[in-house]
């Protein structure tokens, strides 16, 4: 079974091309022009096991804002896509993750069902090589509502920003990686209603 996916998602505001195996080793290269993401998406594909390329150019005289957010989008759009029926995955999955003084807790569904609930722990209002902290609750967001995941994250104590936000994605890694995973003894989609796709 193969589950990868690749989307081009080109606006008025940015141009993304990003291809996702969810089944990898955490390959692949990242490039946004906004360095911190970069980062962000280096430790996602490494600590969640996937294969990721993603190359992005968006407006960033105007900030990252759109960079951010349509990365998300598109990475949600991956990931709905690669996921397929859901037939025979694990579907819920969470993990807590330690980043020094930082930690952060990810619990998610792949319900079918878009939601995110983000509590920023205190997060300090910086900016991180053009990255704003704001945006980490956007990227998020956009994920959860473009791969249809009952996403939490909790930043649940922390003072610095860079470790809070590290903490953030790695918990969700790890979670996506075992809420992806195949569960052998589950023969179809794990779901009363024999559906998690809208």
């Amino acid at each position: 079974m193969t589950r990868n996916a690749a989307i081009d998602r080109k606006t008025g505001e940015t141009d993304v091309r990003l291809s996702l195996e969810l089944d990898g080793t955490g390959g692949g290269s990242r490039d946004t022009g906004v360095g911190f993401l970069d980062h962000m998406l280096d430790l996602f594909a490494r600590h969640g096991h996937f294969d990721l390329d993603v190359k992005a150019e968006g407006d960033l005289q105007t900030g990252a804002h759109h960079t951010v957010e349509d990365v998300g989008i598109v990475l949600g759009q991956a990931i709905d896509r690669a996921l397929g029926d859901r037939a025979g995955i694990t579907r819920y999955a969470a993990a807590t993750i330690p980043m020094d003084e930082a930690r952060a807790s990810c619990v998610l569904d792949i319900s079918g069902r878009p939601f995110l609930a983000f509590n920023d722990g205190g997060l300090p209002n910086v900016t991180i090589a053009n990255f704003d902290s704001e945006l980490t609750e956007e990227f998020f967001r956009a994920v959860a509502n473009n791969a249809n995941l009952t996403l939490h994250i909790t930043i649940e104590t922390g003072t610095n920003a860079h470790h809070m936000i590290e903490a953030a994605f790695k918990a969700f890694a790890r979670a996506l990686r075992a809420a992806v995973a195949v569960d052998p003894s589950e023969t179809g989609v794990p779901s009363t209603k024999g559906t998690l796709t809208q």
